[in-house]
């Protein structure tokens, strides 16, 4: 008996791992701002898990704190809405016209400080996802992780919008009451 399987598309499939340049072709964050390295799991409109490589040459240290550096909480949240922004985007088929904006954030913990040297884990999991014409939002729950542990935690709701809205473009599409 011979069986027979179709093979596989590498250029269709979907991804599971990604490196800093697809995260740079999902995310529209930039140096300094672009917290997330490397993808190492990712399913689709589930789960991703990510890796912030924590560095003395972070931009924030110089400030929080001298001789005692620390990543801001603030940073590690944003680090977990890039994670679930990096995993939902991959869904958006325009996403060079979107942008992904905080809605919310709830129940924030932060357990251990972040320094130098630390490699973050962050693992993001969708709580719920809701797509209609001309919205999506969503909401994730994530954790981050330092050597296995739990350095801090937070629930994130996020809206996808156009990137040109809010630009200032004064076209004249708001109708005078």
């Amino acid at each position: 008996m011979i069986e027979s399987t179709t093979p596989v598309n590498e250029a269709t499939a979907p991804k599971t791992a990604l490196d800093i340049h697809d995260i740079l072709k999902i995310l529209p964050h930039r140096y300094p701002f672009l917290l997330i390295d490397r993808v190492l799991e990712l399913k689709r409109k589930e789960r991703i898990v990510a890796i912030k490589n924590v560095t003395i040459n972070e931009p924030f240290f110089n400030g929080h704190f001298p001789g005692m550096p620390i990543m801001p909480g603030v940073l590690i949240v944003e680090a977990i809405a890039q994670a679930g922004g990096a995993l939902l985007l991959t869904e958006v088929e325009d996403r060079d016209h979107k942008i992904m904006v905080f809605t919310g954030i709830e129940r924030a913990k932060f357990r251990r400080p972040v320094g130098p040297g630390d490699q973050l884990r962050i693992e993001v999991e969708v709580a719920g996802w809701r797509a209609v014409p001309r919205m999506t939002a969503a909401k994730m729950h994530g954790c981050a992780y330092v050597n296995s542990k739990r350095v801090a935690e937070a629930t994130v709701s996020c809206q996808l919008i156009d990137s040109e809205r809010g630009r200032g473009e004064s076209s004249g599409d708001v109708a005078a009451e």
